[in-house]
């Protein structure tokens, strides 16, 4: 993986081409920004464009324009993650050389008839963990967990446990249909690119834990993380383009950036009226102290 200096703060923002953005992606993008920009780090940004049938013809454009538009500015080349297969082949295939994974024969269906609900979605029951029949091939790759807690300290939401084992199941890397599992691809590429501060929306807290394990299981440090409060509609349902989430626009830019401060707990003054005033007052008054980590609700 990617050496760094070892004083040296990174972070990164990394959305999905499965829609424009939006005010909640917004939100995180300023809080993952001022948090690396103030503390003076470096601020990366990742296209995560591995599941091209939800993906957005353009989407990944769009958002590159808009974050340019808004005053963001990122280090070195925007990564995609669709050019980047060997590294998780690669990653793979060394967990499989050392034991740690297993190969997955069942079916949606099976799972569904046999598993319990655990905090996110089915529990697997580990019906291959012990050998899958030789008559089925494989259809997906699992990492083996256990019981022991996995136990870490967000900055914003604090002290955070879950017991793999029991409230998710041993995880998949590499999915039945062929692409990469989303908990593979985002450690490698934050490994990789020696990203030490997450930063994040409260969405993505049940699924840290998982990430940790990929972390142990590689053999690589993880990064410190933080979970920004969601946003929500009036429904509390999160922003997403599942739920019709509002784009945003850049002829609005200054407009939607106060209100992403506003809503991450630093209201600013009237007379910050530009683009730059913002940026200039966000950062001089940035504080993780200052935000709220429950849910926050968006009235469109």
């Amino acid at each position: 993986m990617l050496n760094k200096p070892p004083s040296l703060l990174r972070g990164r923002f990394a959305p999905s081409p499965t829609g424009l953005l939006h005010a909640g992606s917004l939100s995180t993008a300023v809080g993952s920004y001022l948090e690396a920009r103030t503390r003076g780090g470096e601020w990366l940004v990742r296209i995560e464009d591995l599941d091209p049938p939800r993906e957005v013809p353009g989407a990944a454009d769009d958002i590159l324009r808009t974050l340019e538009a808004f005053g963001f500015e990122w280090d070195g080349e925007v990564v995609y993650q669709s050019r980047r297969h060997h590294l998780y082949r690669e990653a793979l295939d060394g967990l499989i050389r050392a034991g740690r994974v297993y190969p997955c024969t069942c079916t949606r269906r099976e799972i569904q008839a046999r598993a319990r609900r655990g905090i996110d979605g089915l529990v697997y029951p580990g019906f291959c963990r012990q050998g899958c029949l030789p008559e089925r091939s494989a259809r997906a790759w699992r990492l083996r967990v256990d019981n022991e807690p996995v136990v870490f300290e967000d900055r914003l939401q604090g002290r955070c446990e879950q017991q793999l084992e029991h409230d998710i199941g041993d995880v998949v890397l590499l999915r039945a249909d062929g692409f990469w599992a989303y908990q593979l691809a985002v450690v490698v590429d934050d490994a990789d690119q020696g990203v030490t501060d997450v930063v994040r929306g409260a969405d993505l807290l049940v699924s840290t834990a998982r990430q940790i394990a990929v972390y142990q299981a590689l053999g690589e440090p993880r990064p410190d993380y933080c979970h920004l409060p969601l946003m929500v509609n009036a429904a509390g349902e999160k922003l997403s383009k599942q739920t019709l989430a509002p784009a945003i626009h850049s002829d609005h830019a200054a407009r939607e950036l106060a209100l992403a401060l506003t809503r991450l707990g630093h209201r600013p003054p009237d007379e910050a009226g530009s683009l730059a005033e913002l940026w200039t007052w966000a950062r001089e008054h940035w504080s993780l102290q200052r935000i709220q980590p429950a849910p926050v609700t968006i009235v469109s």
